[in-house]
């Protein structure tokens, strides 16, 4: 098929995270500026310097049928959960196919994951060591595929256009979403299944987040852990969980009579060579990704109303975000809601760009911005309208708004979606 610019519209939306099993009880937590931070519990985490993160709200296995449970990675679990909802969502019945809404080879799934299987890898590493090599689970090796996620839900809906798995850190999820639209856009797909999952509450990984001192270490307080803005703020909560979106080419969505939730007006992508870890502190690399995603779409700054950040509660990092939107969209940042979403489910990493899109998705449809909780001392140097206490009413009329999502390695992704 030639090349095309088609439109691309959500059509369906699904989550499982730390503030509930779906996207509906998701939101309601958003709203309600609840955390899902909690104290960890068990003898494997009592002599870690961190000793908190954000679990799932409902386990994976209280949902999934246990035999294809113990076939697939915690992350590959929440992402089939997730994507079975926004499927449903969406308005099909069954897989590709078996639906004549789609046909397999017009659908395409691209689901990331910044660590993949990490907990699969660790977890059978000890039951080599412990019981011996024949007690290794024969499925080790799909379950810990950073592409087993989205590898399983293509088999659930029968996707044949395409099957792919970005890693670029924390930015994983965004850089999915993105790289759907350009499937569609380009004709290779109608239909693709998107978005970012992630499950690496285990020991090894914390330790070693918390030894490079990025992460929170407020083990008295869970739930004030997480505080982007807050002059307190000490680094980030590890979470867990899944969002996808369901995108189509608006002629598809069209033709089948399909809800449709808002456009995606396309993404704006850069690095920032600056450090392995560390954001480049005056935004730079972030200011090229927004102008990016404003050279290669229609999207004007005075439509943007909303906003949600990347904002992981780092020190450097929450500060270089504001700066690099302040450049770009000068005085129309005033007139932006920002809403810094991970206070309330802490930091997913490849996954935060999933259900973050998913949270700016229900933004622009209920025309409300989530609050950012635990901003107590909002730093001076946040030349931002932060959203706190309460949600707010974002406008009427049509309006458009940014998710941001950022990872170690310089990698930017910047997701701009508009009201229809």
């Amino acid at each position: 098929m030639n090349s095309t610019n088609r439109t691309v519209v959500v059509t369906g939306i699904g989550a499982t995270t730390p503030l509930g099993g779906d996207s509906a009880s998701t939101w309601e937590g958003l709203i309600a500026g609840r955390s899902g931070v909690k104290l960890l519990e068990g003898e494997r985490f009592a002599d870690l310097p961190v000793r908190i993160a954000a679990p799932a709200a409902v386990d994976p296995g209280e949902v999934l049928p246990r035999p294809l449970a113990r076939k697939l990675d915690r992350s590959a679990q929440f992402a089939v959960i997730a994507a079975r909802e926004a499927w449903a969502d969406a308005g099909y019945t069954a897989p590709a196919g078996e639906d004549e809404a789609v046909a397999p080879a017009r659908l395409g799934t691209v689901i990331a994951s910044g660590i993949g299987g990490v907990t699969t890898l660790l977890d059978q590493y000890d039951v080599l060591k412990e019981k011996g090599v024949r007690r290794v689970s024969p499925h080790t090796v799909p379950m810990l595929m950073p592409n087993g996620p989205s590898a399983n839900v293509g088999l659930e809906v029968n996707a044949q256009a395409g099957v792919h798995t970005p890693v670029s850190a924390c930015a994983s999820g965004a850089e999915a979403i993105g790289y759907a639209v350009e499937m569609i856009r380009t004709g290779r797909a109608d239909v693709v299944v998107a978005g970012g999952t992630e499950a690496a509450i285990h020991p090894l990984p914390i330790a070693a987040f918390a030894n490079m001192m990025a992460m929170s270490k407020n083990n008295d307080e869970p739930e004030k852990a997480s505080r982007p803005y807050d002059t307190a703020r000490d680094g980030f909560v590890l979470g867990e969980g899944a969002g996808v979106v369901v995108l189509e080419s608006a002629e598809h969505a069209a033709a089948r009579g399909a809800k449709v939730y808002c456009e995606v007006l396309g993404q704006g992508l850069s690095a920032d060579s600056h450090h392995i870890a560390q954001p480049e502190p005056t935004g730079r690399g972030i200011a090229a990704a927004l102008r990016n995603l404003l050279e290669t779409t229609d999207l004007k700054p005075s439509e943007v109303v909303h906003l949600n950040a990347h904002a992981t509660s780092t020190p450097q990092g929450d500060v270089a975000e504001i700066k690099a939107l302040r450049a770009v969209l000068g005085d129309d940042l005033d007139h932006v809601a920002v809403s810094a979403t991970k206070s309330m489910t802490g930091h997913l990493l490849g996954g935060a760009g999933g259900i973050e899109t998913v949270a700016t998705v229900l933004a622009l449809h209920n025309r409300t911005a989530p609050p950012t909780i635990n901003v107590d001392d909002l730093d001076e140097t946040v030349d931002a309208d932060v959203v706190r206490g309460e949600p707010r009413a974002l406008p009427e009329g049509t309006i458009a708004a940014i998710n941001n999502s950022f990872g170690f390695g310089g990698h930017n992704v910047v997701l701009a979606f508009r009201t229809v």
